[in-house]
């Protein structure tokens, strides 16, 4: 007789309780022990819970460009190697400590790259707890969701609404928070024009989320399928930057009020600052490697040009961001791959193949 397996996204509580896994002894996951190394599969054990953690049986989790980063040892903060990345994770409760009261067991949680803070200091209290000096990051600091399991402090997971597919859930909990939070800094409104630099995994939501915003859209990247991508999206213009200059392009527009640098390249940052108008503002939101910028003194100040770093979003953010999309105003683009591809899917990302996420299932 024949059955059907109820899609993640439908599945109550109850549920997902009859088909959790609790680990047992060890599970497999994907660890980096040398930065610029292959990563490896292999099992890792199960680390007891501490007081406020939960384990998290992990269903999907995003390759985010930080996890290469950090893979790389990239930036001038590192992790500490053998860890394991993904800060892209979602997946369902398994275990929680006695003293949890933030989650059930059953519910389903999004682990983000803030994964503890202090909650104390005068950043936490003030709702800025992304710049907590105390905090530990998922994927860095923190074991990572690139395995079976993971492991989390319960206060700094997020509930992942039902009827939201995972796979979509996984790289909002980054990409679409971080892009989320870039449009709320730059400020935009309606009738803003917003350049949105590099359409990849976090670009093809800011388009959308500047356009929620009220904003009209220039999308740039080097590829034109993403450039096609960004117009199915909502982008009203396009800038193929291969092919002409973007400062140029977007200066024949009247200029910019907005750039939200999302491309891993100072150049394309040094673009966007180019292609702002009088009174414009440039968000710097993508690390890349090379770790400096040259931008002009004297035309910032006379152009009364604000510039202004975003990092990622806080919880309220990323519950807005799932508010959204399970209203039906945000698409997801992305492909689910097996973690055991962990290698290539880097490689891809690294070489421009992908149109937006890699999603991978352990």
């Amino acid at each position: 007789m024949a059955t059907t397996t109820e899609h993640p996204a439908t599945q109550n509580t109850a549920t997902r309780l009859s088909s959790i896994l609790r680990p047992t002894g060890t599970y497999k996951a994907a660890i980096v022990r040398e930065f610029g190394q292959p990563l490896t599969i292999e099992q890792v054990p199960v680390p007891p819970l501490d007081t406020g953690q939960v384990r998290v049986q992990v269903e999907a989790c995003g390759l985010c460009h930080t996890d290469i980063h950090a893979a790389h040892g990239d930036w001038p903060v590192k992790p500490s190697p053998p860890f394991v990345p993904g800060h892209e994770a979602v997946g369902i409760v398994v275990e929680r400590s006695y003293d949890v009261t933030e989650v059930n067991v059953g519910d389903r949680v999004a682990m983000p790259w803030l994964g503890y803070a202090c909650g104390t200091c005068d950043y936490c209290v003030s709702g800025r707890e992304t710049l907590c000096e105390s905090q530990e990051n998922t994927g860095y600091s923190i074991d990572g969701g690139f395995g079976e399991y993971a492991t989390a402090f319960a206060r700094y997971t997020v509930k992942v609404p039902d009827g939201i597919d995972p796979f979509d859930a996984a790289p909002l909990t980054c990409a679409g928070v971080t892009t989320y939070k870039a449009v709320k800094v730059a400020g935009t409104r309606s009738s803003d024009l917003v350049a949105v630099f590099g359409v990849g995994g976090l670009g093809h939501l800011a388009i959308q989320y500047a356009a929620i915003a009220g904003g009209r859209v220039v999308a740039i990247d080097i590829h034109d399928e993403k450039l096609e991508l960004a117009r199915t999206l909502g982008a009203e213009f396009t800038v193929n930057a291969a092919k002409e200059d973007p400062v140029a392009a977007i200066q024949h527009l009247g200029g910019v009020d907005q750039a939200i640098a999302l491309a891993v390249s100072p150049k394309a940052f040094e673009q966007a600052y180019g292609s702002l108008r009088r009174g414009g503002t440039l968000v710097f939101v993508a690390l890349p490697a090379d770790n400096n910028v040259t931008l002009p003194i004297f035309e910032t100040v006379l152009g009364g040009i604000t510039v202004v770093g975003s990092i990622v979003g806080t919880r309220t953010d990323l519950r807005e961001v799932f508010e959204l999309h399970a209203a039906g105003r945000t698409r997801v683009i992305r492909e689910t791959r097996s973690l055991d591809t962990v290698n290539e899917s880097i490689a891809d990302v690294e070489a421009g193949r992908v149109a937006a996420r890699i999603v991978f299932t352990p």
